[in-house]
């Protein structure tokens, strides 16, 4: 074997994992949300940034308002996801580089000075961020239904402030009956890599 994870766990985050498309109704509740979140923060950026944010939808209300806010196609999974998450990139990361990233003080004022090159990194990174979250929620047990079909002024507008923009929204829970579309095929290793 040349990897060191087991076979079983490539298994649950790559092989066998999918985007899900229907959930049973067990819910999804902070502690595992938690639990996510405190294995993915490990996972690198550049700089350590950490620009994703992440805005759990989960009052009635809220969710109403995301589901009018989706492509037609992706508002009936939205309605009934257990939970559903909108991931976004923090266009003011650089004001936390003191703290995450504190051998580098001038850190903050690179970034600050240039704010083109700030929602570059942060959309950047925080859409790395994005694939870890993923990753977590299989880790999790659960199953992710990432979209990237929505009005994303529109979420902007309703969930998020001016220093914020999404990314992504994720439903996330226990896979449904149904849940799974064929598997579609993958570009081979000779495809993909090559050698200079």
């Amino acid at each position: 074997m040349t990897l060191a994870l087991s076979v079983d766990a490539q298994d649950l985050l790559f092989r066998e994992a999918r985007t899900a498309n229907t959930f049973t109704d067990e819910p999804v509740d902070d502690e595992q949300v938690r639990a996510i979140y405190d294995l993915v923060k490990y996972a690198p950026t550049a700089m350590n940034q950490q620009p994703l944010r992440v805005v759990l939808v989960r009052s009635p209300e809220a969710r109403a308002r995301l589901v009018e806010l989706m492509s037609p196609g992706n508002r009936a999974k939205t309605a009934a996801a257990p939970l559903v998450a909108i991931l976004a990139a923090d266009l003011d990361f650089h004001e936390e580089l003191p703290k995450v990233f504190p051998h580098r003080p001038e850190a903050r004022d690179m970034f600050s000075s240039d704010e083109a090159r700030r929602a570059r990194s942060a959309a950047f990174n925080a859409t790395l961020q994005v694939g870890y979250f993923i990753l977590g929620v299989r880790a999790a047990g659960l199953a992710a239904g990432p979209m990237a079909g929505y009005d994303a002024d529109g979420v902007d507008k309703e969930f998020l402030d001016d220093a914020h923009t999404v990314l992504a929204v994720v439903n996330i829970g226990k896979p449904g009956r149904d849940a799974w579309f064929d598997r579609l095929p993958r570009l081979t290793y000779e495809e993909v890599v090559s050698t200079v």
